[in-house]
C-alpha cells in the first residue's frame, strides 16, 4: 500500500511540477494513511521527486502543533513549528518536511496537491477574487491571505472543519488569496479532473473579459547590446550579486509582491532605471537587499549568484507581469501587504528554500 501511494503521488508531482503550475521549488504534494503523512521535502522541486524522497511524518506527533500555545513572536512561533515537524519525522526518513505539512494533514483525502498556477493567481491576486471565486467555483473554499507556516496551517484546519460542518463534506478545492491552489481527493484521477476543470473555467472567464492569457514580451536586445548592459549592471551590483545575468525583451514591471514565491525568487521590489552605483546603493538603503530584477535599456535582466537564481528571478518577474495582466479581468491586481511581505523576507524557511535551489558550483560568465 505504502509503495503504491508513493508511486502515485510521485506521478502527480511530476504532472503538476511543470511551469504551468509552479516555478522553482514552489508547491508541495503529499499522500497519507491513518498513521503516516508522506510529504515533499522543503527546497526540492516537484518535477525531481522520487518515491524515496518523500518525508514520512508521524501524524499523531504532528497533531501536537494544532493544540500548542503559539508564541506571539513570529520567529519564536515558526521555530517551534519547525521543531514539531522535525520531531514528527519517522526514523529512517530523510529531508526537512515542507512547512505546509500541517496543511496537507488537515485534509482527510489521501492525495493533496498544492500549486501556484499563473491562471489561478490571476484570480487569487485580484481585487475581486473572492467574489469571482464564489461565482465560478461555488463549492470551493476561499481563504483570505495569512502568513504561511503556523498561521496558514491553523486557518486551513479551522476552515476545512467549518466547511465540513456546514456542507456535510470536506472541500476538494481551496483557493488561497495571494498564494495559490490546494486540491485534495482520494483518487489521482479526481485530482487531475479538478485541475482541468479549474483551468478551463478560468480560461473561459479571461476570454469573456477580453484578456489574453499570454504575456507579450518585446524583442530581446542583441548579444553586443546585452553584454554592454550586463557589464554596467555587474559594475553597479558587484560581481557576486550579479555573477550571472540573463535577459529578455521588455514587459511591464509589477508594482509590488504578489505571492510568497515572487518574493523568494525575485524580491518584493524590482529596479527600474539606469543601474548606477549611486542608484543601486540607494535601492539597498531603502529595501535592505540588492535587486534581482533590473528594468533598463528596453530589456529586463535577472541577476543572481548562480545561473539558476538569475533565471528564476527573470521567470518570476515575467510570471508577475502575467498575473497583473490577468487580474484586470477581476477588478485589478491586489498586492501583498507590507506586513505580509516583511514576514516572507525575514522567514528562515524561505531562506532555507532559496539556499537549497541555488546552484553555487557554477563559475560566473558573461551571460
Amino acid at each position: 500500500m505504502c509503495r503504491r501511494l508513493l508511486q502515485t503521488i510521485t506521478a502527480l508531482s511530476h504532472k503538476f511540477g511543470t511551469p504551468q503550475f509552479v516555478l522553482g521549488g514552489g508547491g508541495n504534494t503529499s499522500c497519507k494513511d491513518p498513521e503516516t503523512l508522506w510529504v515533499k521535502p522543503s527546497g526540492t522541486t516537484l518535477g525531481g521527486l522520487t518515491p524515496e524522497a518523500f518525508v514520512a511524518l508521524d501524524r499523531r506527533k504532528l497533531a501536537s502543533l494544532y493544540t500548542m500555545e503559539a508564541p506571539q513572536d513570529a520567529a519564536l512561533r515558526e521555530a517551534r513549528v519547525k521543531e514539531i515537524l522535525l520531531q514528527a519525522v519517522r526514523p529512517g526518513s530523510k529531508g526537512r518536511p515542507s512547512v505546509e505539512s500541517p496543511v496537507h494533514d488537515s485534509f482527510p483525502a489521501v492525495f493533496v496537491v498544492h500549486t501556484h498556477p499563473t491562471l489561478v493567481n490571476g484570480m487569487t491576486c485580484s481585487a475581486g477574487g473572492e467574489a469571482v471565486c464564489r461565482e465560478l467555483f461555488p463549492e470551493a473554499l476561499w481563504l483570505p491571505y495569512v502568513d504561511p507556516g503556523y498561521c496558514l496551517a491553523i486557518q486551513v484546519r479551522r476552515s476545512v472543519e467549518d466547511y465540513k460542518r456546514r456542507s456535510g463534506k470536506y472541500p476538494e478545492v481551496v483557493f488561497l488569496q495571494n498564494h495559490g491552489l490546494v486540491v485534495a481527493a482520494d483518487e489521482p484521477e479526481r485530482i487531475e479532473e479538478l485541475h482541468s476543470l479549474i483551468l478551463d473555467t478560468l480560461k473561459r472567464a479571461y476570454r469573456s473579459k477580453g484578456i489574453e492569457t499570454d504575456l507579450h514580451v518585446g524583442a530581446a536586445p542583441g548579444e553586443e547590446e546585452a553584454a554592454a548592459a550586463i557589464e554596467r549592471i555587474r559594475s553597479a551590483l558587484g560581481s557576486e550579486e550579479a555573477a550571472f545575468v540573463v535577459w529578455s525583451g521588455a514587459f511591464p514591471p509589477p508594482g509590488g509582491p504578489l505571492t510568497p514565491d515572487h518574493i523568494v525568487y525575485a524580491h518584493s521590489e524590482v529596479f527600474c532605471g539606469e543601474p548606477t552605483a549611486e542608484a543601486i546603493a540607494d535601492f539597498r538603503r531603502r529595501f535592505g537587499y540588492s535587486p534581482r530584477v533590473v528594468y533598463w535599456a528596453g530589456a529586463v535582466f535577472g541577476c543572481g549568484r548562480s545561473r539558476l537564481e538569475a533565471e528564476l528571478a527573470l521567470k518570476l518577474a515575467q510570471d508577475a507581469a502575467r498575473v497583473v495582466k490577468l487580474a484586470e479581468a477581476f477588478g485589478g491586481v491586489k498586492y501583498m501587504s507590507p506586513e505580509a511581505r516583511d514576514f516572507i523576507e525575514s522567514w528562515e524557511v524561505e531562506a532555507y528554500r532559496r539556499s537549497k535551489l541555488a546552484d553555487r558550483s557554477e563559475k560566473p560568465s558573461g551571460g
